[in-house]
């Protein structure tokens, strides 16, 4: 027989009680994180949601046949009581005979029952003794299925609306006595015209008008008001039918809604995964040129930006490759001129190779402070503060401050404005001058000692933009070179300048300022000889004007 003694704890050293107090927090962890997610609905669920509550709504104006039943049962009411009534003024001066036939005669024409008690409360006459029944009340069993449901559903919403029960009406054999009918006792205590509703054995209406009679006697008139009961039941089969079929449009039309809406956003959220996940180097997010709308306009978007983000990773592969490249030559040189050094001894070229090492070390230094500098241009402009900039001002101030310092090497230059329209911009001022800065060296590093460097403005009236031109003396850019000379590390120095002074990013990093502050920077052709290079920015009335 197996013991029934309960395990003994481990001992505190044992791993098994490491895992005992490791696993079970774990598992209590992982329960409260599940219960603490929050549930996720879907955007189909939601928009169905919204219309069957819309269409709920509707739905409940079900209740206010409530309010068009009692309309129609006060009428009824009042017809009662309007026939009792006159019935009773025709009876008044009638023998006995003459009441008969017209008690038989309105019985049957207005389909009602039509009775008369005498002072002691015994019944003297009864329309339906005198001739033929005019209505008889259904059997609810051998009623069809669809009756029975009706019964059940004016039960519910007589239950919903909370709408005062009615007495049963009962027929037997002390009917014929006025004691049964406690309308009678009231009519005649007060001489007035009482009536009273019952529910038939089908849950129609029987309404019952007692009306006193001379010589004591008392006129009771039962019509069994069937028409009630259809009337309501009709109208309210017409809503439901209506709800019905408005439901069906409505989560009909919310599917294809739907589909229109959350299959596009999935098919974009499956393209979005991939990109992140970058497993398919070539992911195609579908851009939807056939719609219209705003879900379109996101999905071209996400492919723009999709785009837009396998380029600036390619250039920023390209760009680590280039930077690998273009370091590894100076390291070479240097490792090769400090092994050399070692084992030189002539002091000249030991002199030669330490002004090697220098120079390649301030080669290093100078393409290591450009790739800094173009790799956090991108990140500072996006953060930076966009000012007005008269860009006419700082370029005057930009060739003073070059010419004070000696930084034009000989060279000429001039600044001409081609019209009076102001040349104010919006941008970082200080990225502004390094565009200016490389432009200039460039320009002066290719044109001939004693050359003239041109550069003109056009302010903004011209198209809301402000062109600036830089022109040199230079051999120039042959045209299949005008776009490369603009990427990075790709350089066409001119045969005179000593090698390693330029790192092939001035101009790469003076297009990304550009580019950054919304305009352009492109190689044109030239009007005569030398390079042209044409600056455009928008002016800063045309960026006030952008929404």
């Amino acid at each position: 027989m197996p013991s029934t003694r309960p395990e003994p704890a481990p001992p505190p050293g044992d791993p098994r009680a490491l895992a005992a107090r490791v696993v079970v927090p774990a598992a209590v962890a992982r329960r409260n994180a599940r219960r603490a997610r929050p549930r996720r609905i879907s955007l189909t669920t939601r928009i169905l949601a919204v219309n069957i509550i819309a269409l709920g709504l509707l739905a409940g104006s079900l209740l206010y046949l409530d309010s068009y039943r009692n309309q129609i049962f006060a009428e009824r009411v009042a017809r009662a009581r309007a026939e009792a009534e006159i019935i009773a003024v025709a009876l008044a001066p009638r023998e006995r005979a003459a009441t008969n036939a017209l008690l038989a005669d309105v019985g049957t024409r207005q389909h009602l029952r039509l009775r008369v008690f005498n002072a002691q409360g015994r019944q003297i006459a009864d329309s339906f003794a005198l001739a033929a029944p005019s209505f008889a009340f259904a059997d609810p069993d051998s009623q069809p299925m669809l009756a029975r449901v009706a019964r059940g559903l004016d039960r519910g919403m007589d239950a919903i609306l909370n709408t005062p029960p009615l007495p049963d009406y009962r027929a037997g054999p002390d009917d014929s006595d006025a004691a049964h009918w406690p309308e009678i006792a009231v009519a005649r205590a007060s001489g007035g015209v009482v009536v009273l509703a019952r529910y038939a054995p089908d849950r129609t209406p029987v309404l019952t008008a007692a009306a006193p009679l001379a010589g004591g006697r008392t006129l009771l008139v039962m019509r069994n008001a069937t028409d009630i009961t259809d009337q309501v039941r009709d109208a309210r089969q017409t809503l439901a039918n209506i709800v019905g079929i408005a439901l069906a449009v409505s989560i009909g039309l919310s599917l294809f809604l739907g589909h229109t809406i959350v299959g596009p956003l999935r098919a974009l959220v499956r393209a979005a995964v991939r990109v992140r996940l970058g497993r398919d180097r070539e992911v195609v997010v579908p851009r939807l040129p056939e719609r219209r709308d705003e879900i379109g306009l996101l999905a071209r978007a996400i492919s723009d930006m999709t785009a837009a983000l396998r380029h600036r990773i390619d250039a920023t592969e390209h760009f680590a490759a280039d930077v690998a490249h273009e370091i590894k030559n100076p390291l070479a040189s240097l490792r090769s001129a400090l092994e050399s050094l070692e084992r030189v001894e002539d002091a000249g070229l030991r002199q030669q190779l330490t002004a090697i090492a220098a120079h390649d070390v301030q080669r290093i230094d100078r393409l290591i402070t450009e790739i800094a500098d173009a790799s956090r241009i991108d990140a500072e402009l996006s953060r930076a503060t966009f000012e007005a900039v008269d860009l006419a001002a700082l370029a005057i101030s930009i060739v003073g401050a070059r010419e004070r310092r000696g930084a034009n090497a000989g060279r000429t230059i001039t600044i001409t404005r081609l019209d009076n329209a102001p040349a104010i911009i919006a941008g970082v001022p200080a990225r502004l001058e390094r565009v200016f800065e490389n432009l200039l060296d460039n320009a002066v590093s290719f044109s001939p000692p004693g050359g003239l460097v041109r550069v003109t403005i056009a302010g903004a009236a011209n198209g809301g933009r402000v062109v600036t031109e830089i022109c040199d003396q230079g051999p120039g850019i042959p045209t299949e070179a005008r776009q490369r000379v603009f990427e990075r590390f790709h350089s066409m120095r001119p045969s005179s300048e000593a090698f390693g002074h330029h790192s092939g990013l001035g101009l790469a990093i003076a297009r990304t300022i550009a580019e950054a502050h919304d305009g352009t920077l492109v190689a044109a052709e030239p009007e005569g000889g030398g390079a042209r290079i044409v600056l455009t920015l928008p002016g800063w009335h045309e960026l006030q004007d952008l929404p």
